[in-house]
């Protein structure tokens, strides 16, 4: 069995009639029913973070993820936000949202995190937990070999789909998109940033209904001179590229963060692997990025020449999750700098723990 929901169509697909990929494509399946996924994200920032200090964090996380409740795979990652706080992130992955219910009750974590002692420090700490129903999300990977984020949870399967190669796939791969446009309640008016006065304070967002959030990664570990080289000198520069231009054009991109992070081996050091968590307020400021900006255009035939070039000899990886999230997740920032992930955007209450 492989687990898959679709809908009778009431919206037409983007797909061009007779369309024919030019390059194979895989996603994401489940050899048992998956009704919802959670990616949850655990943070700790500050301007000069000690490697001590990050490692005890890492320690903390990752040894309440012991036990049958914990999730079915987890990473670390690092990066340095616009304001120039470095970042020590791990990510985890549910697909059975009792389980994370329970872990999330139970966790010594959660119970250090919500602890008032947290306002009093110079650290500062954010958990953003996504949790999404099956028929919002889509996945896609350059090849089939290479297991991260939700490819790595238990029953997951990577198989080739031709739903691929034009404008619009992304929304077509998800489920939801048959019945619903998607559309974000900010449509017309979309949200300012703000100044926040966020230092000593918890605080949770109110994220909006349809606000998409995507996970793009890059895996070159083990390529080879020739394609390496043209990773790292072309197509490499042009995602940085792509990337400042969102941050640097949020209200017209309708980006409200996005954070290029490394990922770290079991040691703490980095791996030749990067992903990208960006968050925009709706699908469609994403897509009017993706299909008409030459920042993207630009990663875009450049990826194309390639995956042509080298076929399924392709020894750098791409890939992404991407989710169409439901009213309210759970963003929660604890004595953050004032421009943490969602806090200028998103309307915040004051958390009591």
């Amino acid at each position: 069995m492989v687990f898959h929901v679709e809908y009778p169509r009431t919206i037409p697909p983007r797909r061009p009639e007779g369309h024919q990929p030019a390059a194979p494509r895989y996603t994401l399946r489940w050899d048992e029913p998956v009704p919802t996924m959670i990616s949850d994200y655990f943070a700790i920032q500050a301007l000069d973070l000690d490697p001590a200090v990050r490692k005890e964090f890492f320690d903390r996380v990752t040894a309440s993820f012991a036990g049958e409740e914990g999730p079915g795979a987890h990473e670390t990652m690092q990066f340095v936000d616009e304001a120039g706080f470095t970042n020590a992130v791990v990510v985890a992955y549910w697909t059975d949202p009792t389980r994370h219910a329970r872990w999330a009750a139970r966790s010594p974590y959660l119970a250090w995190f919500g602890s008032s002692d947290r306002l009093g420090e110079s650290l500062g700490y954010w958990r953003e937990t996504l949790v999404v129903p099956y028929d919002r999300h889509e996945t896609i990977y350059s090849a089939p070999h290479y297991r991260i984020g939700l490819a790595r949870t238990p029953g997951s399967r990577i198989v080739p789909m031709t739903v691929n190669g034009y404008f619009g796939a992304a929304r077509d791969r998800i489920p939801l998109s048959a019945v619903d446009p998607l559309e974000s309640p900010y449509k017309d008016n979309p949200p300012r940033r703000r100044e926040v006065n966020s230092l000593g304070r918890r605080l949770r967002a109110a994220t909006p209904l349809n606000m998409t959030a995507l996970r793009s990664g890059q895996f070159w570990v083990g390529a080879g001179e020739e394609q390496l080289t043209d990773y790292l000198d072309n197509l490499q520069p042009k995602l940085m590229r792509g990337m400042e231009y969102l941050l640097q054009s949020k209200e017209q991109t309708g980006t409200l963060s996005l954070r290029v992070m490394t990922n770290l081996d079991e040691t703490g050091n980095p791996r030749a692997e990067t992903s990208v968590l960006a968050y925009f307020i709706s699908l469609e400021g994403l897509e009017d990025w993706a299909k008409s900006h030459e920042t993207h255009l630009e990663i875009y035939r450049h990826a194309i020449a390639m995956n042509r070039k080298f076929k399924e000899k392709r020894e750098v990886v791409t890939w992404h999750e991407c989710f169409v999230m439901p009213e309210a997740s759970s963003f929660e920032y604890v004595n953050c700098q004032p421009g943490t992930g969602v806090l200028p955007y998103c309307e915040l209450l004051e958390a009591v723990r």
